[in-house]
């Protein structure tokens, strides 16, 4: 039967990245207009945002797992935990990443996004893969055992186990074969720089041949420092190119957030949470790409105190970056909805409250807190 669903009340969210009073206005699984909202016929549903925010579901498109479950362990039962955790703290689509595992690994994994569906959960978008093609000096929380040259054939193997859902590919450019990797591939995934050591010059070319965003902008890459740019410099110069940017407080410092909105503008970064399995998990010692992770509060580090990805969900990051780090709620929402939807090539269906798109919409109180979560028109939370 055919649902109208009305949320009322609202400051709601602008595509130009601006809030402003009104109705947000829902047939079925989709926004519409209020003009045709009216003109179709049925009883409808009201829900009343009470003066709060009215935001599209968040996209996280870089991030390994929550509540005990990481992507690389590639099961259905995985998945569908992490969807569901997500959804729940309203980051309704995502694209779960991997780490540097084995081909076989990663092939698992492929299968399992390919056949996954979780009415309950977050919508499956997509395959990040962090890895297997960076540099051992800046691998990071990666096991460098399986690190590898940028394999083309191994991408195409991996696309047809997943049924073309790998969105995004992250490359060193400064490693063998990369360029051509980079040059072959533009237009079949999204290619990140990360876990690199490359200058401003290689990266630079890197993106001139199709590489088009940074992984966790500031972590596992030279600094950006005044004679030598390296990857930040080049990114900043190219225009088009994109960023991650991790707001849980612990990778990255609040005058350098504040920074990177200054140089790169809301445009153009993409908040991600970077979260492992123990998000959602009381502190403890955890398992990261087959590595021990220790737990305390909001840090994850290896046993010699390497940063291990985050324990923050992206709705928390994104509060984080309003409450502490003075960005503007409308651009800390954009970064992480717009952006991330834009990054994956799905924004024709994701990331605004624009007529025609899913109808995936948090209610934020005036505090920020979750006071409502739709996913496709229905109400979740």
């Amino acid at each position: 039967m055919a649902q109208k669903h009305r949320i009322i009340h609202g400051l709601a969210f602008q595509k130009e990245g601006i809030f402003l009073p009104g109705d947000v206005c829902i047939y079925n699984d989709r926004i519409v207009s209020e003009e045709e909202y009216f003109q179709i016929e049925g009883e409808e549903t009201v829900t009343e945002a009470d003066g709060g925010y009215v935001i599209p579901g968040l996209t996280d498109i870089h991030f390994h797992g929550c509540m005990g479950s990481d992507c690389c362990d590639g099961s259905e039962e995985a998945f569908r935990r992490i969807a569901q955790y997500e959804l729940s703290q309203g980051i309704t689509s995502i694209t779960p990443a991997t780490m540097t595992m084995p081909e076989e690994t990663l092939a698992q994994i492929c299968r399992t996004v390919r056949d996954f569906s979780c009415a309950e959960g977050a919508d499956l978008c997509g395959l990040y893969l962090e890895g297997p093609f960076i540099s051992k000096a800046k691998k990071g929380a990666q096991n460098e055992s399986y690190i590898c040259a940028a394999d083309t054939e191994m991408l195409k193997r991996l696309q047809e186990f997943s049924g073309n859902m790998v969105r995004t590919v992250v490359v060193a450019p400064e490693t063998e074969g990369a360029m051509e990797f980079i040059r072959q591939n533009k237009n079949q995934v999204r290619i990140s720089l990360a876990h690199t050591t490359a200058d401003y010059e290689t990266s630079k070319q890197a993106l001139s041949l199709g590489a088009s965003q940074l992984t966790h902008m500031f972590n596992a890459m030279p600094p950006l420092s005044h004679r030598a740019p390296g990857p930040i410099g080049a990114a900043a110069d190219d225009g088009d190119c994109m960023v991650e940017l991790i707001c849980d407080g612990v990778h990255v410092h609040p005058s350098v957030v504040r920074t990177a909105f200054k140089i790169f503008g809301d445009d153009r970064i993409v908040l991600i949470s970077d979260s492992m399995r123990a998000t959602g998990m009381a502190d403890g010692t955890y398992d990261l790409g087959g590595q021990a992770v220790t737990v305390t509060g909001n840090l994850a580090v290896l046993e010699d105190g390497t940063l291990a990805g985050s324990v923050t969900n992206l709705m928390d990051c994104l509060r984080t970056a309003v409450t502490s780090m003075g960005i503007p709620l409308a651009s800390a929402v954009k970064c992480a909805a717009a952006n991330p939807a834009r990054a994956i090539g799905m924004f024709q269906d994701y990331g605004t409250l624009d007529p025609g798109k899913y109808a995936n919409i948090v209610i934020l109180g005036k505090g920020l807190d979750t006071k409502a979560v739709f996913l496709r028109g229905k109400r979740m939370a």
